[in-house]
């Protein structure tokens, strides 16, 4: 039977980082890790994020921009590993990178960079690929993990699993098997940052769109409470995508409403009224196209059944309608594009049942959960894995700092 101080289930970014992290904070003192994955390489996630890039962390990372049953259990991590503490570790790798919008980080080579820079940085760890887990079990002197490689024995027990998103690349349910066993509660999981799909009246207005991009702002709820972000929306035969869309699909809910508007700089009734001054005999839709696309403005000056309609017919409560349309479009979302596009899992092992400062399980000693298994799930941009390396940095210090005897 193989004896380790600490197995890692899971060699994705939060399960390679913990790894490393272990051996760097624990330097000399000694401590055998062993990382266990049914993959047959580590780091997939990595490797295809960011186009390719790797979006590894946003310097704008605040706990506000996590959503989580328990909002405020992810500030202790975030503050003990900081987005600038990864960037001096690529920095040190020699990893060539540059910023984008809103403070998000790309390598400006190869996603591979920062896999190679994780697996060298746990070169001391074991590490078992292509590997399955078949039972975990808690014993007095540690966990007992058996797999198809044989049974281990180790002091420590972290869960780095992830979540549901993306199935073709192995994604599982795994660990959140695992925490219900050792009697941890459950937030729900759901798929988060994933493309909305839409009934047939709305998709008749997307399809004929579909590959037109505009920038919008999505917002979910009403008033102060109300969710909104400004970001490139995106239309498909499905439905909508782009980044405003995945951003708000991680806070709505079946049978909810999203509201879009489609031109957020500009007050549509104000500009279609000043044109109907200046320039009456024009058709709505030439009007309406100096203001957004042509093609979107076709499609919607059809939908309202104002095809060749002239403006200086128009009064002003038809002005306001299609004002509202482009302004203020609400659609109600049948569903989302589910697990198989979802960049992330929205829920998961509920943080109630975890201590903050190093993600360890309140009632069962030595057992961790670490990453995207863990109900914390942070915005588009770089957040996730931000929250990746800071769990799995608090893990980290609480195994080397409390060792098991």
């Amino acid at each position: 039977m193989e004896q380790v101080d600490t197995i890692i289930l899971g060699a994705g970014a939060a399960g390679m980082f913990c790894a490393g992290s272990i051996l760097n904070i624990a330097g000399t003192a000694g401590h055998r890790v062993l990382v266990v994955d049914h993959a047959r390489a580590p780091g997939e996630k990595i490797r295809i994020s960011g186009g390719g890039r790797s979006n590894f962390t946003n310097l704008a990372t605040q706990r506000e921009r996590f959503l989580s049953d328990n909002p405020r259990f992810c500030a202790s991590a975030l503050s003990g590993y900081r987005a600038e503490d990864f960037v001096a570790l690529v920095d040190g790798a020699g990893i060539a990178w540059h910023e984008k919008t809103l403070g998000q980080l790309f390598c400006d080579g190869s996603a591979r960079q920062i896999v190679d820079m994780l697996l060298n940085r746990m070169r001391d760890a074991d590490l078992w690929l292509d590997t399955s887990i078949h039972s975990v079990e808690a014993r007095a002197d540690g966990y007992l993990v058996a797999t198809s490689r044989g049974a281990v024995l180790a002091r420590n027990c972290v869960v780095a699993t992830g979540g549901r998103s993306i199935p073709k690349m192995g994604a599982t349910g795994f660990g959140y098997d695992l925490a219900r066993q050792f009697g941890l509660r459950m937030v729900e999981p759901r798929a988060g940052l994933v493309p909305l799909t839409f009934a047939a009246q709305d998709l008749d207005l997307c399809r004929p769109l579909a590959g037109l991009s505009v920038e919008a702002v999505v917002s979910h709820g009403h008033g102060k409470s109300a969710t909104r972000f400004r970001d490139g929306l995106l239309f498909t035969h499905r439905g909508l995508s782009g980044p405003a869309i995945l951003q708000i699909s991680s806070f709505w809910h079946p049978g909810e409403e999203i509201t879009v508007d489609l031109a957020p700089d500009i007050d549509i009734a104000a500009q279609m009224r000043e044109q109907r001054g200046k320039a009456g005999r024009m058709a709505i839709s030439t009007a309406l196209a100096r203001l957004i696309p042509a093609r979107l403005a076709d499609a919607i000056v059809a939908e309202l059944g104002l095809d060749g309609a002239r403006l200086a017919d128009q009064a002003n409560p038809v002005l306001e309608r299609l004002a509202a349309r482009v302004n203020r479009w609400q659609l109600r979302p049948v569903g989302s594009e589910g697990w198989r596009t979802a960049e992330v899992t929205v829920g998961g092992v509920d943080c109630r049942g975890l201590n903050a400062r190093d993600m360890q399980s309140r009632d069962v000693p030595g057992l961790y959960f670490i990453g995207e298994v863990v109900d914390v799930t942070g915005w588009l941009g770089g957040y996730n894995f931000q929250w990746a390396w800071a769990s799995a940095h608090a893990a980290a210090r609480g195994i080397v700092a409390t060792p098991r005897g």
